[in-house]
This record gives structure tokens, C-alpha cells and sequence, in this order.
């Protein structure tokens, strides 16, 4: 069996102020075993709080997750006890940041904060659990790891920090990581690397990814399928290459837009017309329905369902719920 983990029906809310905040609002999807799967979309779709609620810390932002199941090698997680979940967190199930400066003890040196983690999950000598902490800051590309074992966090670079976090977040080798915007305040070429890295980090240990990203040029050179997420729901779900070749969904089509074209000169480039609606204001209907230029008048009254198009194509939009050529 190739599958790995099955989200199903995933609802995870906030209650604030007696209003309630569907951050997640009944997604769904299968990951496979050794691959790298996507999951797009703008600040505020629910990408962030879908990753929160597999690795079971959605509670420490005060959500909660009111339904569905989350079943990691036909396990549910969301009915294991807390003693069960800290043992597959950071060992079995791992975790990336897009920020390491802020997920980094600043007051600890990074071998330590590597180290800790191997000590927490294995039953490791202190000369072992050290020299394994060296080898893995030289498998990620730290240089000199014995000499800079004991620098604070401060005294690298933010491509450095980020391998540190890759390093902490192996250590236990893994069955899924998931790496939230991994590369989002690095520069282009620092991105290639990282994402470089953990490619080859994938292969080698035979490794799920799920990377959490608005970038869809960097789906397009490393995952093999991808999620398309807005305002809790999926909008659309295919393999990378049916996605780019064809996308399906408006608010797809307007995210491919928006990605710059090397070979093409303009004097603005494009953006989806408005903004991600407030979690407690979203429309009747489609939840897209108004910024997209294709809607019709069932899109601002009916919530349409996801369907399969093709073989692993879906999407959730009226254009096709009713057997209308969205070309047209």
C-alpha cells in the first residue's frame, strides 16, 4: 500500500469573541509515500492551520478541531492520547517553520538544540547524541559542524538557520515532514538550494514531504501534486504537471497569472481583483465567487461540490458541476 496519510473531511475552528472562525472547513486528500505534496494558496486559506492540526498544536493557537479524521499509516491521530502524539511528533512526523530565527532557541547553541532533540526520542549517550548532532549539520550542508557545534543561532545566515531547522527536524528520520513556507524570507538563490536539499534529503531517506507555500513556481520545480486551497476548502487538487497544463479553477488560473514570465515585458504585473475575505464575513456560495470573472449568478447563491474531471483531477467550481465548458 503507497498511501500515507488520508485527511478526511478536516474541520479545524477558532472561537473568538462569539464568533466562529472556520480556518479549515471540511478539506480532504491522500498523500502518497516518497513524494512531495503541495499545498497553495494566499495568506489566510487555511494552509498553515491544515499542517497546525496533523501535527496536533493547533490547540496551543486556541483552535480546536471539530471533525473528519487524520489516519497516518491507518492510524487516526486526532483519537491517540497526548503521550501517544508527542512520541510520533518529531520522530515519525516532523515539522519546518518558515521563520527559524523565531523558531530557534536564541539563548542555545545549535548543536544543543539539535542534540535535544535526538535526546528526547532515543536513548542516547552524551558523546553519541553530540556526534550525531555534528553529522547532521554536515548533512545539510553546515561547514566546520564540529567548530560551529556551539555558536548561538545569531552567528548564521538565514539560509544556515534554515538548515539548522531541517537538521533538528530529520534527526529522527522521519516519515513525513512538512515544511511550511520553508523558503519564504531567503533570497532565489538560497531558495534552489534548500529546496535542493531537501530533495535529495527525501530520496535518501525515503521521505513524505508536504510543503506549505504561495509560491507556485516553486510547486512547479519540486512537488508531484499539489492542493489548491481558499478560504478553508479545496478548490482544486491534481497532479503538478494536469495542474500547470490545465488548470481548471478561476482562482487557479489567476494564481498561475500572477506568477512573472522571464520572456515578457509588462509595465504591472497581475493580481487577483480584492482580497481574502475575513474568516467570519465569507460570502454565500462559492467562497471565490467574488473576485472571480467567470462567475455566474448559482456561484454567489450555491456552494459548489468537488468532482473529479480527470484521473486525480478535481475541482470544486459550478463551471464544471454543471457540465459547462469553462472555455466558453
Amino acid at each position: 500500500m503507497n498511501n500515507l496519510l488520508s485527511v478526511k473531511n478536516l474541520k479545524t475552528y477558532f472561537h473568538t469573541n462569539n464568533e466562529v472562525v472556520k480556518a479549515v472547513d471540511g478539506i480532504s486528500f491522500d498523500m502518497n509515500k516518497n513524494e512531495i505534496f503541495a499545498i497553495v494558496g494566499e495568506s489566510g486559506s487555511g494552509k498553515s492551520v491544515t499542517a497546525l492540526s496533523i501535527m496536533s498544536l493547533i490547540q496551543l493557537y486556541h483552535g480546536k478541531v471539530m471533525g473528519g479524521e487524520i489516519l497516518f499509516n491507518d492510524t487516526n491521530l486526532l483519537t491517540l492520547s497526548k503521550k501517544e502524539i508527542q512520541h510520533i511528533r518529531g520522530s515519525e512526523i516532523s515539522m519546518i517553520y518558515q521563520d527559524p530565527m523565531s523558531s530557534l532557541n536564541p539563548v542555545m547553541s545549535v548543536g544543543e538544540q539539535i542534540r535535544e532533540t535526538l535526546i528526547i526520542h532515543n536513548k542516547l549517550s552524551k558523546n553519541d547524541s553530540k556526534q550525531k548532532s555534528i553529522n547532521l549539520m554536515s548533512a545539510v550542508g553546515i561547514p566546520e559542524a564540529e567548530l560551529r557545534y556551539n555558536d548561538l543561532p545569531k552567528k548564521f545566515s538565514g539560509g544556515m538557520r534554515q538548515r539548522i531547522m531541517i537538521a533538528m527536524a530529520i534527526a529522527n528520520n522521519p516519515k513525513l515532514l512538512i515544511a511550511d513556507e520553508p523558503t519564504t524570507a531567503l533570497d532565489v538563490t538560497i531558495q534552489a538550494e534548500i529546496m535542493k536539499l531537501l530533495r535529495a534529503l527525501k530520496d535518501e531517506m525515503e521521505m513524505s514531504i508536504i510543503l506549505i507555500t504561495h509560491d507556485l513556481g516553486l510547486v512547479a520545480e519540486n512537488a508531484d501534486r499539489v492542493l489548491i486551497m481558499y478560504c478553508g476548502e479545496v478548490m482544486e487538487q491534481a497532479d503538478v504537471e494536469g495542474l500547470f497544463h490545465k488548470p481548471l479553477h478561476p482562482y487557479t488560473m489567476g494564481l498561475i497569472k500572477c506568477i512573472p514570465k522571464v520572456e515578457s515585458t509588462v509595465d504591472k504585473l497581475y493580481s487577483i481583483p480584492g482580497s481574502v475575505h475575513h474568516p467570519t464575513q465569507l460570502p454565500c456560495g462559492c467562497k471565490f465567487s467574488q473576485r472571480c470573472d467567470k462567475a455566474m449568478d448559482i456561484c454567489f447563491k450555491e456552494k459548489p461540490e468537488l468532482i473529479e474531471i480527470d484521473d486525480n483531477h478535481k475541482v470544486r467550481c459550478w463551471l464544471y458541476g454543471r457540465g459547462i465548458n469553462h472555455e466558453e
